[in-house]
Parts: structure tokens; C-alpha cells; sequence
């Protein structure tokens, strides 16, 4: 493809890319609104996010390896496809059974445009000329993740509009999409015999949803010590065990285990999940801070996080462009890391007195970090596998990275009501809120309704937990700078996924037809890609 018909086909890309993003988080600042307007209870509100979160990041495996085997530019068609059904469902939704199940369905298709936009990318786009598109791809990644919560506020405070359009919104992006890259995107379709692993599948996405049930619904609906979590972690844990032990015997597996004998992909991978552990589960909860602890509405918080977006654009585009120019990527990775971890350490000093200079600083700085590294480590990954592997190796990472932010955001959610409970109880006059409420155990307070003293307990409390949630993100940070110094730096490569995939089906043809004796014919078998594109 030339560099016109790139762009053209990015344009698509990215739109599909932020409508996945933009699901998941356009509804924070809009739940209270649409739970009080279905009448439903404080359950159905985790369930609403909790939900759309499971179902795209356990199917996310599976479309990549669904890539491996079939017409990317159709999977990546049907995903969008799945989110607009998903969307609209949820959009008209009268119960909140129905929006429920229409985040699943959301979720699934959101799961897809996560693994599918980054292995058409690497597919069409040689290594090394690779930074500078994944520059864009971090862009839109952090406009939609910080966005979101904005325009979903707007959307709610705008009388003519409401809640519903919170998930009408990405419909016309995502409609747009799909005829953008109907008309742009050409690649090729593999004629071969497949066999989908369904029973690799299931196990997978049931082992991966046990657990990330558990630790979504841990000290909150029960217990981190109970007889739920016992069940929970145990049942998940027998069902990876058995899906690793069917993933290492069949023809196709969904998830290739030979791709952790590659070094690289294995470090990509374990710091992917340290960066969404550090990333998510730290600034998932600025947004309350800024609201709680500084008093600002959800539209000023929305905008407040500007300077963490800015950061993470500048950092990637820049990063990216040098790095297609030299062809020189770990050393952004080392900077990223280290600039990550200043940044949620300086993070762990806030309090509700901290400036907004200070706060738009840390911020950025964090963004910096976050920019250097999140997209640079699928372009390592990328450039080290084969050309039949990167479609599931660049889903374990992005897999990974998801299961990190939702391990994250519930550990440390649990760690926030838990200092905000203790502070407020040891500073609040006998231990109880306005209206004999447990200190910190019951709904989110809204400050502008509490008197003066208490009112300052409660932001000082919210302060002190925000603080604590970045100090405990920090060594994560830390160790995801560690694994990144032993990933080892190799030149990128000059051709695009499916060019690779070509050389490599004639490699080994020619392999195959010297070892029987024979010269190799040049035709293209059933293994092999072949002229017709749709």
C-alpha cells in the first residue's frame, strides 16, 4: 500500500479504534443517571461497567487468533458491526437486564477492534516505518480513555440529549468506519484448512472472567477472604490449567504457547501488564479526586485531565517518527519506564491543598511515560514473531494490558474505600457521616450538600486514598522499567506482516520440496496467500 493508501486506511482504523475506547468509558460521569432513571440497584451499576469490561477483554485472544485464520479486513467489519447492534441495544434499552446483556454484545465488538486495529496495522505496515501510525494509535487511545467521561458528562447535563446518546454517540463512527474500510483497505485472504480450538476457547474465556469476576465484585459484593473467593480463584485457576493443557495438544490453538519461548514476547507481555495495572488502575480514580477532594463538577474533572492527554500525544507522535527515522526503539521504552514511574510517584504526593500547576505537571508526566511505552511495546513484539503469529501475539498483549487495568482499577478500588473508611472514621466526630451512615461505607458523597468541618473530612479522606492508590502503582511501574532494561533491541523490519507471511509460506515450500528431492514450483498452495483480495 502506498503512504496515501495508508492514511486513507488508518482513517478507518482509528475511528473503529476510538468507538472501542469511547464504550468504555463514555458512561462513568452518565450511571448515576441512567441507574436511577431503569430503577436499578448499586449491583446492576457494577454490572453496567463490570460487564462490557469482562466481554472485551477475554474475547480479545480469540479474535486475534480468528485473524491468523481469516480475512482480518472482514473480522474487523464484523466487530464494528457487533458494537453499533450493541450500542443501539443499549441506547433503547428500557430495563437494565436488556442494557446489561447489550454491553456483552458491545463489549465483544470493542474486544475485537482492540486485537484486529493493531494486527491490520502490522500487517500492512513494515516494522520500521511502523512508529510513527502507532503514534496516532496512541493518541486516539488516550483522547478516548480520558474523553470519554467528558463528553458522557455533557451528554447527561444537556436537557435535549440525555443519557441514551451516551451510547448512540458511536454509531456514526463506527458506520463510518465500516464503509471507510470497505473502500481503502485491500488484503489478501488465505485459502487454508482451519480448525477453530472451541473447547481452547471456552475454557479461556471462563477461566479469564472467573477471575476477573472476582476481583471486579472482591470487597464489595463479599469479602476478599470468603468462601466466594476461594470459589472464584480456584475454579479460574483449574480452568487456565486445563486450557493451557488443551492449548499445548491441538492443531490451532487460540493462544500459541510456542510465542513465549520468544524472549521478547515474553517480556512485552509481562510489562503490558504491568503498565495497565500502573496505568489504569492509578488515573481510573483522578476523576473522583478531582471532583470529591477539589470540588469540581464532572465536566471540569473531564477537562482537568488534559495535560495527561497532551502528554501521552506529544510523547507517542514524536517517539514514533523518530523511531521509523532511525529504526531505534528500546531506548524510548527505558524512558518511558522511568518517566512512568516518576510520574505516579509524584502522583503519591497530592493532597486536597496541591495546585492545579502541580497536579497538570504530574500529569503529564505520567502521560509521557505511558506514551513512550504502551504502543512501543507491541511494535517490539511485532518485529520479533512470525509473520503467522502476530495477530496472537499482538492480542496477549493487548489482552494482558486490559486484564492488568481491570485487576487494577478492582484491587485498588477496594484499597480506596478502605482508606477513605479508616480516615474518615478516625476524623469524623463519632465515627459517622451526616445521617448516622458508617464513615466511608455508603454511596459517594456529594460534598457541595455537607457542611464545612465534615465537608473537609471527606475531601482530606478522598485526598489521602488517591495519594495511596499511586503510591502503590508506582512499584509496578518500577518493575515493568525492569523487564523492559532485558528485552534485547533487534533491528525492524522492512516488510509488512503479510509479505513476511508470504516469504515465509515460500520458504517453506522451497524447504519442503528440497527435502523430497525436488525443486520448488513458486505456485501457491493451499497454505500460502494468493492474489485475491476483498
Amino acid at each position: 500500500m502506498t503512504e496515501r493508501q495508508i492514511l486513507q486506511a488508518m482513517s478507518g482504523l482509528m475511528a473503529g479504534m476510538f468507538v472501542a475506547i469511547l464504550a468504555g468509558t463514555v458512561v462513568a460521569n452518565a450511571l448515576p443517571r441512567i441507574i436511577t432513571d431503569l430503577g436499578a440497584s448499586q449491583s446492576s451499576y457494577t454490572w453496567v461497567v463490570t460487564s462490557e469490561l469482562l466481554a472485551m477483554t477475554a474475547t480479545v485472544p480469540l479474535w486475534g487468533k480468528l485473524s491468523d485464520l481469516y480475512n482480518k479486513k472482514l473480522l474487523l467489519q464484523a466487530s464494528l458491526g457487533l458494537f453499533v447492534a450493541g450500542s443501539l441495544l443499549a441506547g433503547f434499552s428500557q430495563g437494565v437486564d436488556l442494557l446489561i446483556f447489550s454491553r456483552v454484545v458491545q463489549g465483544i465488538g470493542a474486544g475485537g477492534l482492540t486485537a484486529l486495529v493493531q494486527v491490520v496495522m502490522a500487517a500492512v505496515i513494515p516494522p520500521r516505518r511502523l512508529g510513527k501510525y502507532a503514534g496516532i494509535f496512541g493518541a486516539v487511545f488516550a483522547v478516548g480513555t480520558v474523553a470519554g467521561p467528558l463528553i458522557g458528562g455533557l451528554l447527561v447535563d444537556t436537557s435535549w440529549l440525555g443519557w441514551r446518546w451516551c451510547f448512540f454517540i458511536g454509531v456514526p463512527f463506527a458506520l463510518a468506519a465500516i464503509v471507510v474500510l470497505q473502500r481503502t483497505l485491500s488484503l489478501p485472504t488465505l485459502r487454508r484448512d482451519v480448525k477453530i480450538d472451541y473447547l481452547g476457547a471456552f475454557l479461556i474465556v471462563a477461566g479469564v472472567c472467573a477471575l476477573l469476576i472476582w476481583t471486579s465484585l472482591a470487597g464489595n459484593e463479599f469479602d476478599w477472604a470468603s468462601w466466594q473467593t476461594a470459589a472464584f480463584t480456584i475454579g479460574g485457576a483449574l480452568l487456565l490449567a486445563a486450557a493451557v493443557f488443551v492449548e499445548s495438544r491441538v492443531d490451532e490453538p487460540i493462544i500459541p504457547l510456542g510465542i513465549f519461548r520468544n524472549a521478547t514476547v515474553t517480556l512485552t507481555t509481562v510489562a503490558s501488564l504491568l503498565v495497565g495495572v500502573a496505568m489504569f488502575g492509578g488515573t481510573i480514580f483522578l476523576s473522583q479526586f478531582f471532583q470529591i477532594s477539589l470540588g469540581k463538577s464532572p465536566t471540569v474533572a473531564g477537562l482537568m485531565s488534559l495535560p495527561m492527554i497532551l502528554g501521552l500525544l506529544v510523547s507517542s507522535t514524536i517517539a514514533g517518527q523518530i523511531i521509523t527515522r532511525t529504526g531505534v526503539w528500546k531506548r524510548w521504552l527505558v524512558l518511558g519506564g522511568i518517566t512512568m514511574t516518576v510520574g505516579l510517584a509524584l502522583l503519591a504526593t497530592i493532597d486536597a491543598d496541591t495546585g492545579f500547576f502541580l497536579l497538570s505537571l504530574y500529569m503529564a508526566i505520567l502521560g509521557v511515560g505511558v506514551g513512550l511505552l504502551m504502543q512501543n511495546l507491541v511494535l517490539a513484539a511485532q518485529n520479533d514473531v512470525p509473520a503467522a503469529d502476530l495477530g496472537a501475539a499482538t492480542s496477549v498483549l493487548s489482552f494482558f494490558r486490559s486484564m492488568g487495568g481491570t485487576i487494577g482499577t478492582s484491587v485498588l478500588g477496594a484499597v480506596l474505600a478502605n482508606r477513605v473508611s479508616s480516615e474518615m472514621a478516625e476524623n469524623m466526630p463519632g465515627g459517622v457521616e451526616e445521617g448516622g451512615a458508617p464513615a466511608g461505607h455508603g454511596a459517594v458523597p456529594d460534598t457541595s450538600l455537607l457542611p464545612g468541618p465534615i465537608r473537609e473530612v471527606v475531601e482530606n479522606a478522598y485526598a489521602a486514598a488517591t495519594a495511596e492508590l499511586f503510591l502503590i502503582a508506582t512499584p509496578c511501574a518500577a518493575v515493568a522499567l525492569l523487564v523492559v532494561l532485558f528485552i534485547k533491541e533487534k533491528p525492524l523490519k522492512t516488510t509488512s506482516g503479510d509479505q513476511r507471511l508470504a516469504e515465509e509460506a515460500a520458504q517453506a515450500e522451497a524447504e519442503a520440496a528440497a527435502a523430497a528431492g525436488g525443486p520448488a514450483s513458486g505456485a501457491p498452495t493451499d497454505g500460502q496467500a494468493v492474489g485475491r483480495t476483498s
